[in-house]
């Protein structure tokens, strides 16, 4: 059975140690106590460090939010694999807001633009060198929702994602299926729809690359203006092993959130 996996990425807030610190000391005694479901943290990389330490004593998990292929080299502003081994166990890799442009970073391997699906993929290998889980974002636009490509687009991104990896380390990853339309803006796709996706797309991809076995080991969250009120929704779906949260995971009430999520 999937142990669900609830993971607060709180993007570009908390960065300050004192504000960082504040939170997590609020809520990690509780959140401690949810031993039924994974729950991991994921500051900005300037207080990393000092959250870390904080969360030393509980089972309570720390992942970066993104990182460098590279373990080191003439990367300006760039995190490496290197640098977050022995800090935290967790990467996310390919979130939209990477994907699409919306956060500056010129793509090596494509010589400029937004962060592909070659670069997602360098990146998985590079997490799972270095022990560290990825958390691999996959999601249609709108535009392709409507159009009906949601499951030809998911089904590549997976497939890039995961290219040349052994079963064995297919099953350490986590993908998050986040719809880019549902990202932010309080319209979350229907737990329905989003268990076919994880179950006939994203588990069609792995099968086809791994095994049935293995498509069922990978764990798989939703993503995409999750919140107290309906985390018990998507929970009850039974291809839906947890969620990536944004906005909500900034609030005190995500210990509240990560309650709903057991099974």
């Amino acid at each position: 059975m999937r142990r669900p996996i609830i993971a607060g990425n709180w993007k570009m807030h908390l960065g300050r140690v004192d504000e960082a610190l504040t939170f997590v000391r609020r809520i990690r005694h509780r959140l401690n106590g949810i031993e039924e479901v994974e729950r991991v943290l994921c500051p900005p990389f300037t207080v990393l460090p000092a959250v870390a330490e904080v969360l030393r004593p509980t089972h309570i998990g720390l992942g970066a939010q993104t990182m460098h292929w590279q373990d080191q080299g003439a990367y300006t502003g760039e995190i490496s694999p290197a640098m977050l081994a022995g800090l935290c166990q967790y990467v996310i890799l390919g979130h939209s807001e990477r994907r699409t442009g919306r956060v500056a970073f010129p793509d090596q391997t494509a010589g400029g633009g937004v962060e592909s699906d070659a670069a997602v993929n360098r990146k998985v290998h590079a997490a799972l060198a270095h022990g560290l889980i990825p958390i691999i974002c996959v999601g249609e636009d709108l535009a392709q929702n409507e159009a009906g490509q949601t499951d030809e687009f998911i089904g590549t991104q997976v497939r890039a994602a995961l290219a040349g990896l052994t079963a064995r380390q297919a099953k350490r990853c986590v993908i998050a299926y986040e719809p880019l339309w549902a990202i932010g803006t309080g319209r979350a796709a229907t737990p329905v729809d989003a268990n076919r996706v994880i179950g006939l797309t994203i588990r069609g991809a792995i099968a086809e690359m791994f095994g049935e076995a293995t498509a069922q080991a990978v764990r798989v969250q939703y993503g995409g203006s999750v919140n107290v009120e309906n985390i018990a929704a998507f929970m009850a779906m039974p291809e839906v092993d947890g969620a990536l949260v944004g906005g909500a995971s900034l609030k005190p009430d995500f210990v509240e959130l990560v309650r709903r999520a057991m099974h």
